[in-house]
């Protein structure tokens, strides 16, 4: 069996998420990768087969997304020619990720696709939305990737065809401490932008893992790493709390180990605004936006008694990715052929 397996390279969260599944995805088949943007910091190991540079999405030093540098960057002319030559046909199941020109090329030579991941759950409207919601949000949800049928992933099984978040075997085996320090990855504001309020509160330890810096460096009370996975992965696990974007992965991650969360949307990301409505449900502190008062904020959440999240939607990965492919069989996905090598 060939599966073709789209992701979106826009962040990091949904490489993380590939290279955790690709082992598990393995069982059924080769997997080839096509990766779709250039925003992502970790080095993508995976079998990447094709890639593009598709929809990437661009920020301001303040966290927001810079809707003319982004635009300026989409050229929908060399994003159609690729559609039409992607080789969808030598695949036996198509994956898509929140991946746009995959989505396209399944449309235009009428192939059939699982949209699976995050993204995917918001085709339920019982998933968590804001309380003012955003008709161009909530339209790029519905058109920007979608498939013949959807599995998502989220914090809460808010409809049937949600499945838990994916949790990295490390996260997962870690026996989770609190050194007293606090995790920082909000990779859409700049150093500048965060250590002028992060600085003030000197009284307490930052490890910050920052784009803009090649090796550790240490300013006071603020710790600045390179976005590195295990290096990250051993901050997590180890700190008092996390301040990060509203993100899936990495929160979905804080919650699995029991951490304090602060959440502050990506300005301009309604997927953002969603994820951080969810949270808000099951107890994690958000906020609107670095401003002024941010300092303050944070010594107010560092003073919070912890949140205690409950585990109970949390699966094994290879258990995610065999309910995928069950569903995925459902729908009829998978062609005939892949069916019966599959499930006899």
């Amino acid at each position: 069996m060939r599966i073709l397996y789209a992701v979106q390279a826009t962040g990091n969260g949904h490489i993380s998420r590939a290279m955790e599944l690709l082992p598990h995805l393995s069982r059924y088949g080769q997997v080839d990768v096509f990766l779709s943007g250039s925003n992502s910091s970790l080095d993508p190991q995976l079998p990447v087969r094709f890639r593009n540079k598709g929809i990437s999405l661009f920020y301001t030093k303040n966290g927001k997304i810079n809707l003319l540098k982004t635009a300026l960057n989409i050229n929908p002319v060399q994003m159609l020619s690729y559609a039409r030559q992607l080789p969808l046909q030598s695949y036996n199941l198509v994956l898509n990720d929140f991946e746009s020109i995959t989505s396209l090329a399944c449309t235009l030579q009428r192939v059939p696709s699982l949209h699976f991941g995050h993204q995917a759950s918001f085709s339920s409207p019982k998933t968590p939305r804001p309380k003012i919601k955003s008709l161009a949000g909530e339209l790029t949800l519905k058109y920007y990737a979608k498939g013949t049928a959807a599995v998502g992933l989220h914090f809460q099984a808010y409809d049937d065809n949600i499945l838990p978040p994916v949790i990295k075997s490390e996260i997962w085996q870690a026996q989770p401490t609190d050194k007293g320090y606090f995790c920082v990855y909000l990779p859409s504001f700049t150093d500048e932008v965060l250590l002028p309020y992060l600085s003030k509160i000197r009284e307490h330890t930052f490890q910050i893992f920052s784009r803009q810096v090649k090796k550790t460096t240490v300013i006071g009370n603020c710790h600045l790493f390179p976005v590195e996975k295990k290096a990250f992965n051993n901050s997590l696990i180890h700190a008092a709390g996390l301040i990060t974007n509203a993100g899936f992965e990495t929160p979905a991650e804080a919650m699995f180990l029991h951490k304090k969360i602060l959440a502050i949307p990506i300005r301009g990301q309604y997927e953002q605004y969603c994820n951080a409505a969810a949270m808000a449900q099951l107890g994690v502190h958000t906020l609107d936006q670095i401003d002024e008062q941010f300092t303050e904020n944070v010594k107010r959440w560092i003073a919070m008694p912890s949140t205690v999240y409950h585990k109970s939607f949390h699966m094994p990965t290879a258990t995610i990715i065999d309910r995928m492919m069950q569903i995925a069989d459902e729908q009829n996905i998978i062609t005939a052929q892949s069916h019966q090598l599959l499930f006899g």
